[in-house]
């Protein structure tokens, strides 16, 4: 009785742990979905009008999501423009990918100023469970009399400059107040000059993403008074290289002072270039190969090295700093290179190796292979000893010749 009971027991603790592990590799091989608010648009929501809210999917796991939906569930005081609108079906969500849908409420006329709140359900497939998440967004009729005007002071400060396919970086602006004076009287009436930032957003485009949130401002800009933002932005390995337009748009003191502006950003995947000045080949095992290495991309890079590789040789130094190069910059190295042995077949690959940084991303490139070629020279000292010989020869008799004559003339 005691053995059938114990049976019974590890055969369920086997079904359990069996189960446990299928669920498990299940989670690790489903979709991971995450959802956001990318962004609305008026902001804040005003009261008695409508917002529009762009919600984001994206599928970080390591399936497809096979029919996936979303469905907005607004609270007060919003509410949707149609029940038709509430809910969207996206179908197929492969990893690495995501969806950006538009929604758009309706805020309460009696609403207060303040933050409401909707939630966001999502169903990874037609006969899966829902999820959902909440998020809050402002509401009001935030506007100020205050006649400040915010502009975009200078050009926006790019670290790298130009960004390389891959790279990560920062884009700077500062934002000013544009006036002058702390008071403005306009039909009569007297306001002051000071400015505000509601928010300021910078949105990317397909390749080319903005990894920082939008920044809403607590306080005010003074006139002549400015602000700096930073935002980090991030290029897709294969992003191809052009000129791409970002938007950076701001809600200022009311909504007739926004501002939108478009923002190019520059991707060119043009790096070092290392060229050789002299032919490629050794003498009798050994040489010098002399390189000029040129920087041909748009703007400076830094911490630049050239390594060479060949099976069976030895090169010094191995690695051959140069620094910092700015842009169409060249510079001519010399390195030594030996045979490792007398055994090596030639000609021989020979593997040129950059490594670079653009702004803060290190690179590191294979520039070119070469055929490196050797050459045997005759050594030269036999026919030295030959000379040697006759020179001697030659001095010995014009010596004998000139002792006989002065014997005869005794």
């Amino acid at each position: 009785m005691f053995g059938k009971k114990r049976l019974v027991l590890i055969i369920a603790s086997v079904l359990l742990l069996s189960l446990v592990m299928m669920l498990n590799a299940s989670a690790a091989d489903g979709a991971d979905l995450r959802v956001s608010i990318l962004k609305y648009d008026p902001i804040p929501a005003e009261i008695g009008e409508y917002v529009s809210v762009w919600v984001k999917v994206e599928n970080l796991g390591y399936a497809k999501a096979d029919d996936l939906s979303i469905r907005m569930v607004p609270d007060y005081p919003f509410s949707m423009d149609s029940s038709a609108n509430a809910q969207v079906n996206i179908g197929i969500l492969t990893p690495d990918n995501a969806a950006v849908e538009e929604f758009r409420l309706f805020t309460d006329t009696a609403a207060k100023q303040g933050t409401g709140t909707f939630e966001v359900w999502y169903q990874e497939d037609s006969s899966g469970t829902w999820f959902k998440k909440e998020f809050e967004i402002r509401v009001g009729s935030d506007s100020f009399d205050s006649k400040g005007t915010i502009q975009l002071s200078g050009e926006p400060v790019k670290e790298p400059e130009v960004f390389m396919p891959g790279d990560t970086g920062t884009i700077s602006f500062t934002l000013q107040n544009s006036a002058t004076d702390y008071s403005i009287t306009i039909d009569g009436e007297q306001y002051d000059t000071n400015a505000r930032i509601q928010s300021a957003s910078l949105s990317g485009v397909e390749g080319v993403k903005v990894t920082t949130g939008t920044y809403y401002g607590n306080g005010i800009i003074g006139p002549g008074e400015s602000v700096d933002l930073t935002y980090n932005v991030q290029v897709d390995e294969d992003t191809p290289d052009g000129t791409y337009y970002l938007e950076f748009s701001i809600v200022g003191s009311s909504h007739s002072y926004n501002n939108n502006w478009r923002i190019p950003i520059k991707v060119d995947s043009s790096s070092v270039r290392v060229i050789p000045s002299k032919p490629l080949a050794l003498e009798n095992g050994e040489g010098v190969l002399e390189f000029d290495v040129a920087n041909i991309h748009p703007n400076m890079l830094s911490s630049v090295s050239v390594q060479l590789e060949a099976e069976g040789i030895e090169f010094s130094p191995a690695e051959y700093f140069i620094g910092s190069m700015d842009p169409d910059e060249l510079f001519t190295i010399e390195i030594n290179a030996k045979a490792a042995s007398e055994d090596i077949t030639f000609p021989v690959d020979l593997i040129i190796n950059a490594d670079f940084r653009n702004g803060l991303n290190e690179h590191t490139q294979q520039v070119e292979v070469r055929q490196l070629k050797h050459h045997v020279v005759e050594s030269d000292s036999g026919s030295g000893i030959y000379l040697l010989v006759l020179l001697l020869i030659v001095v010995g008799a014009g010596a004998y010749i000139l002792y006989k004559r002065r014997m005869e003339k005794q």
